[in-house]
């Protein structure tokens, strides 16, 4: 039986860090030996013996955190928000000099949202008309979802490889953020309410019929076997993968 996997969790205060702490913990192949909250010093997972982290902290400082990892040889799984092209290009130009060193950055992290955004992707070429709506707890601090941003990104891909025009919209006035925000010529609908975790719809349209793909998280306890998966997988692929969907096998 090979040596458990020595993790340490960056973030370990907060909700998705503490769900993250119980499932390492609760992992027979893993040995939770660092959880680092805020003002924590990241010499400490060295000192832990660490080989893979999972950085589930702040934006402010997740880019720090995974750098210092990546520079020391740590295998890296990320769920927080932030790392837009240029972050991810810079990681990429350290990760090359790190060549054994693997790092995933995971919009989502829950398997089911990961299979609905690639079904949807799929779904599009087929239809006219796409949009997606995304739902959230008010604390949410960023809008869109890097999900829905990610699902996006996806669709206008699949849209694009098979010619197709962007959604039809003959709108000539509105206010401002009525038709929601647009990424790769997807529009993004965004709504924050309490009582929500994280819930995604993408609406597909044709002529005479509507296909609706919705996933809904109701405890953060759904994004852990993503995370766990990410965790095994991430020291046997090199470099860095963006979107947990790059781990699972979907034909693609």
């Amino acid at each position: 039986m090979s040596a458990p996997l020595k993790v340490a969790v960056l973030g370990a205060s907060g909700r998705m860090g503490a769900e993250a702490v119980k499932a390492v913990t609760a992992a027979a192949d893993m040995e939770l030996v660092a959880a680092l909250g805020r003002g924590d010093k990241l010499e400490a997972i060295l000192e832990a013996g660490t080989t893979h982290v999972v950085d589930l902290s702040v934006p402010a400082s997740t880019e720090e955190n995974v750098r210092f990892a990546v520079s020391h040889g740590l295998h890296a799984v990320i769920g927080t928000t932030g790392w837009d092209d240029a972050k991810r290009a810079a990681l990429s130009a350290l990760l090359a000099e790190h060549p054994e060193t693997g790092v995933l950055i995971a919009p989502n992290f829950a398997l089911g949202s990961v299979l609905a955004s690639a079904f949807a992707a799929t779904a599009a070429r087929y239809f006219e008309s796409v949009e997606i709506i995304e739902l959230h707890h008010p604390n949410k601090v960023d809008a869109p979802s890097g999900t829905a941003v990610r699902t996006a990104e996806l669709i206008a891909a699949e849209r694009a490889s098979a010619g197709l025009a962007a959604s039809p919209d003959a709108t000539e006035t509105q206010l401002d953020g009525a038709r929601g925000a647009v990424v790769d010529g997807v529009h993004v609908h965004s709504v924050r309410l309490r009582g929500l975790v994280a819930h995604q719809e993408v609406l597909l349209g044709g002529a005479g019929e509507q296909l609706t793909l919705r996933h809904d998280s109701y405890d953060r306890a759904s994004f852990m076997p993503g995370v766990l998966l990410g965790l095994r997988t991430v020291a046997t692929r090199p470099g860095l993968t963006y979107g947990l969907d790059g781990y699972l096998e979907l034909g693609r």
